[in-house]
């Protein structure tokens, strides 16, 4: 009696060591092996919609333009700089469709038109290039640098984010500046704005107060629903 009730006794005290042996997670916690492991999380548009509607965003912005800058800012944003800036290229250029954001404060700071490159396209911009003498726009993410006095005047630096899509404006030369081309006047009497050699170039009165509200390491997204870049972009 009593050696089979140790028996019993033994197997219940075995069952519990293994039911603890496999309920605990097959790495040590905290270790490399345990980060290389962990499945990667999508922020492919966590918080958005919420955030969308307390911006009252409706109406100014496309949902789905939102929601692709929105994906990158999250996995770009290293510095936790609040701003994130957002042309969206799939609107005419005699739309205005350059964005300024203040995401924390949850407020819209700038609506402005933005030119495209000349061999982008007219109206519209269709096409795209990262290479040098293309005089085509580029899409995707970039982080802003610092100024300079230029032939365009005040002007500000782009480090374009994404390899083989954006990754040659410095050597291009692409930067945000003012254009004389770039405004209402132009629109009325052409139906588009003028183009640029590849650069964002945004009307004279805007271009020193967003340049200076946006320099120092914020993030631009340049957005089209191209599928070219979708493919290539490692960040959407």
């Amino acid at each position: 009696m009593e050696k089979n009730f140790l028996n019993i006794t033994m197997r219940k005290v075995q069952f519990t060591i293994l039911l603890i042996v496999f309920s605990a997670p097959t790495f040590p916690i905290g270790t490399k092996e345990s980060r290389k492991n962990i499945p990667k999380i999508d922020f492919s548009c966590s918080g958005c919609e919420l955030l969308y509607e307390q911006m009252k965003l409706e109406g100014l912005i496309q949902f789905n333009t939102f929601k692709a800058a929105y994906t990158g800012y999250i996995k770009l944003n290293i510095q936790n700089n609040p701003l994130l800036t957002v042309t969206d290229f799939n609107l005419p250029s005699s739309k205005k469709r350059m964005y300024v954001l203040n995401l924390v404060k949850k407020e819209v700071l700038f609506v402005s038109y933005v030119s495209h490159g000349r061999n982008s396209g007219g109206n519209y911009a269709t096409s795209f290039s990262n290479r040098n003498g293309s005089h085509q726009s580029s899409l995707g993410f970039y982080r802003t640098a610092g100024t300079y006095e230029g032939g365009n005047g005040y002007s500000l630096l782009l480090d374009g984010l994404e390899e083989g899509i954006n990754d040659q404006a410095r050597p291009r030369a692409i930067v945000i500046h003012g254009a004389d081309y770039c405004s209402e006047e132009v629109i009325r009497s052409s139906g588009r704005l003028g183009r640029s050699f590849g650069c964002p170039a945004l009307p004279r009165e805007l271009a020193k107060p967003i340049i200076n509200t946006i320099k120092g390491r914020s993030l631009l997204f340049i957005y089209a629903n191209q599928s070219d870049y979708l493919a290539m972009s490692e960040v959407l």
